[in-house]
C-alpha cells in the first residue's frame, strides 16, 4: 500500500532529532522556547522570502489568529475568505468577534475568485483573507489591487504554500502579513506544531511578537493581553538543519506533479481534471485531481494499493459551525461542485519513480475499466 502520507517522514533525521533534544535539554541557557534558535529560524525564513520580519508562532491557526488580532478586527468588522478550504479561515475570524464572508472559488484552481471578493468588498470589510489551495497558489497580483483599492488589509494563508513563487515573489510575502504551517504534512513541515508569520510591517510584527507571549514586551511586563503561541527551541533547531535540503524537496515534488499533470492530461474527455499546468505559482503540497466519480476513483486506487485523500467535503458555508455567519438564500457553486470532486494522491518526495509511475498508471486506468459509465454532470 502507498499510504496518501508516509509514516515514516522524518525516519531519516531520527539520530539528529534525539541528538537535538539533548543539545537543547542540556543547554546552560536553559531556553526551551523562542530562544537563539527560534530568533535564528525566523531571520532564515524573512530572508527567504524577502520579507522585513517574521514571527515563530505556534501553530499556522494560530499565527492567523494573531495577525487578525493585530489588525484590530473585531465586532463589527468583515473578513472575506474563500468558501472552500480548511476550517480556520472561518474560525479565527469568528474567534475574533468578527463575520466571516465567503466568497465562490475558481471552478479549476480552486482557489478564491477575484471577481467574487471585489464583489462582496462593503464598508465593514477589513481584511481579505485568501488562501493558497493544494499545488495552486491564490491570484495575489489581483487580490493585492482589490485590497489596495479597497483600502483594506490583506492577509496572505500560506499555510500549504511555502516554497511557491509567483510573478518572481513568494508565497507569504504578497499580502501586508502572510502565514506558514510547519505540521508535519506541510512542504516545510516538521515532527510537532510551528507556523510562522511574515510580514515587512514594522508596527503588525511588533505586536504579533509581543501577543505570541502573553502580551509581553518584556519578562513580567504586560502590554496587552496575549496568548501562549510560543515556538519550540528543539524544532527551530530541527528546521535549521533540514533548510538546506528544503529546495530538493521542493523541486521533486515539483517534478512528481509535472509528470502527474503530463499524464492526465488526456483525461478531461472522462470527467478527470488535472490542475493547470503552469508553473508560476505552485507549490504541490498536495496534488488535487477534480473527477466527477470521486468516490469510485477514491476506491479504484485503494483497491490496487495507492492511498488517496479527500480534503473539505462541504463547502465552508454548510459547515454547522459557520452555515449562522453564511447569507441566506445565498450558493457557492464552484465551492459546491469542488466538494463533491477534489481528490488528491500522494506527491511526498519520498515517492520513488517506480512509484509514481505506478499511480499515474493506476489514475489512467480508471476511465479504461469504467467504459460503461456515462457523465451525470
Amino acid at each position: 500500500m502507498l499510504p496518501f502520507f508516509p509514516p515514516d517522514l522524518f525516519e531519516d533525521d531520527r539520530e539528529v532529532l534525539l541528538d537535538l533534544v539533548r543539545e537543547v535539554a542540556l543547554d546552560p541557557e536553559q531556553r526551551f522556547l523562542l530562544g537563539r534558535r527560534t530568533a535564528e529560524f525566523e531571520n532564515v525564513i524573512a530572508e527567504s522570502v524577502g520579507a522585513g520580519d517574521a514571527i515563530a508562532c505556534g501553530s499556522g491557526t494560530s499565527a492567523l489568529s494573531l495577525v487578525l488580532r493585530a489588525m484590530d478586527v473585531g465586532p463589527g468588522d468583515e473578513v472575506i475568505v474563500p468558501a472552500f478550504g480548511c476550517a480556520p479561515l472561518a474560525s479565527c475570524v469568528v474567534l475574533a468577534g468578527a463575520r466571516p464572508v465567503f466568497a465562490d472559488i475558481d471552478p479549476w484552481t480552486m482557489v478564491v475568485d477575484p471577481a467574487e471578493v471585489d464583489k462582496l468588498v462593503t464598508p465593514r470589510t477589513k481584511v481579505i483573507m485568501p488562501a493558497h489551495m493544494f499545488s495552486v497558489m491564490a491570484d495575489m497580483p489581483a487580490l493585492r489591487q482589490i485590497a489596495t483599492g479597497a483600502s483594506v488589509r490583506l492577509l496572505e494563508d500560506s499555510a500549504v504554500g511555502q516554497g511557491g513563487v509567483l510573478a518572481g515573489r513568494a508565497a507569504g510575502a504578497w499580502g501586508d502579513a502572510g502565514v506558514y504551517s510547519f505540521v508535519q504534512v506541510k512542504t516545510f513541515g516538521m515532527p510537532g506544531e510551528g507556523g510562522m508569520v511574515v510580514t515587512s510591517d514594522p508596527a503588525l510584527a511588533r505586536t504579533v511578537r509581543i501577543l505570541r507571549n502573553h502580551g509581553q514586551v518584556r519578562r513580567f511586563e504586560h502590554e496587552v493581553i496575549g496568548c501562549n503561541s510560543r515556538f519550540d527551541e528543539i524544532m527551530a533547531a530541527f528546521q535549521l538543519y533540514r533548510w538546506p535540503t528544503l529546495p530538493a524537496r521542493l523541486a521533486r515534488r515539483a517534478a512528481i506533479g509535472e509528470y502527474y499533470t503530463a499524464r492526465f492530461a488526456a483525461l478531461g474527455e472522462h470527467g478527470i481534471l488535472a490542475p493547470p499546468s503552469t508553473r508560476d505559482g505552485r507549490c504541490y503540497y498536495v496534488y488535487s485531481l477534480l473527477c466527477d466519480r470521486r468516490d469510485a476513483l477514491r476506491d479504484f486506487l485503494a483497491a490496487r494499493g495507492v492511498g488517496s485523500h479527500v480534503y473539505y467535503p462541504a463547502p465552508l458555508p454548510h459547515q454547522p459551525a459557520f452555515s449562522g455567519y453564511a447569507e441566506q438564500g445565498r450558493e457557492w457553486p464552484a465551492a459546491e461542485r469542488a466538494a463533491r470532486r477534489t481528490l488528491a494522491i500522494p506527491v511526498y518526495p519520498h515517492l520513488t519513480d517506480a512509484q509514481v509511475e505506478h499511480i499515474a498508471d493506476t489514475v489512467c486506468a480508471f476511465p479504461e475499466e469504467n467504459q460503461s459509465w456515462e457523465n451525470p454532470l
